[in-house]
């Protein structure tokens, strides 16, 4: 998945996240907004101010039980570490429900500390009418170290990847029209997660490697130029869910994101914590991208399901699922209609 934050904010997201823990209602993700008890966090300061563009009103939501249907599926395979049947199984389900899709698929082989590993990311293009492209990336591997453990990462990998098929649901039924605004382009990346554990190598060494081939490859050919924005999403299943603002990710582009879970009535599950995290965005950002990631890194009290066996598809909840998507959508929304979008 992604490393842990840097020593510097570790302490601050303890602190944040034990607040949350005691006063965050564990059910609020069943409902919109949540409880009382898990009122919306008040603007950040630092976030830039923008012009934005009117409310239309609330996009199609998503249906966040159609997403678990596909998590479920996917974690069905069991663990799905890089170069694993489980893994090859994976594959072959995200191609055939990409069947009759414009897919673009980008697979090398990765030399990696543990060896040399085939790798395959998975591009699902979707045409709109404006000139440029969002993209919307999640990881599908699990994680390598625990791979003879029962690991399955429902929630780190899994429910990212259902939630991407549930958006490619919707992005298909606009019956082959092109979409009002940018086209959208799916991204499953591979080989995301470390090799080694991080006692033996850091993460930022040993990781990333589908996402960071994907970078350079677009580079090199020009499609990182027509990217407007760079939407990741990964351990967005959590029950109690709240989606992190990232210090690792655009400024403008995270506060187009807190607009668009005010507009649709999710601010409460947005940007409760602040933290720095490294995650598949980081390739993309460091080629100039505009980034943001939408990651809930508090799963379980002080992240205690993380990277463990406990990952499990019973802490998830299809609301989670349903807000993190209406809030993706709702963003798109919005950059389709922001012009000119900020600087990258």
């Amino acid at each position: 998945m992604v490393s842990k934050p840097t020593l510097a904010f570790a302490l601050f997201s303890l602190l944040a996240g034990m607040h949350v823990a005691c006063d965050h209602d564990r059910n609020s993700a069943q409902t919109p907004g949540g409880s009382a008890s898990s009122a919306a966090p008040a603007p950040d300061p630092t976030l830039p101010t923008l012009s934005l563009p009117p409310d239309s009103g609330a996009p199609a939501a998503a249906d966040g039980e159609r997403a678990m249907r596909y998590v479920k599926e996917i974690v069905a395979f069991g663990p799905r570490p890089l170069g694993s049947a489980n893994h090859k199984k994976v594959e072959d389900y995200l191609a055939s429900h990409l069947k009759g899709d414009a897919v673009e698929e980008d697979a090398f082989t990765a030399d990696t500390p543990g060896g040399k590993f085939p790798v395959r990311n998975f591009i699902a293009k979707f045409p709109g009418t404006k000139d440029g492209i969002i993209v919307i990336a999640s990881h599908y591997d699990t994680n390598y170290p625990l791979r003879d453990t029962s690991f399955v990462g429902a929630n780190d990998g899994g429910s990212s990847s259902g939630l991407l098929l549930e958006l490619a649901d919707q992005l298909r039924g606009l019956h082959d029209k092109p979409r009002e605004g940018y086209s959208v382009w799916l991204v499953w990346d591979d080989a995301e997660e470390a090799i080694k554990p991080e006692t033996e190598l850091p993460f930022d060494a040993d990781s990333l490697y589908g996402i960071r081939h994907l970078a350079e490859k677009w580079e090199a050919d020009g499609t990182l130029k027509k990217i407007k924005a760079f939407l990741l999403a990964d351990m967005i299943g959590d029950a109690d869910l709240n989606i992190d603002r990232d210090l690792n990710s655009t400024p403008w582009l995270e506060a187009v994101v807190y607009e668009a879970a005010t507009r649709v009535g999710y601010q409460s599950h947005v940007f409760g914590v602040t933290r720095q995290v490294t995650d598949d965005h980081i390739p993309f950002m460091q080629k100039g991208v505009p980034c943001a990631d939408l990651i809930d890194f508090e799963y379980g009290y002080n992240n205690v399901f993380w990277h463990t066996p406990q990952d499990t598809v019973d802490k998830l909840s299809p609301k989670s699922l349903e807000i993190t998507g209406t809030v993706v959508v709702e963003t798109i929304h919005i950059l389709d209609k922001m012009d000119p979008l900020p600087p990258k």
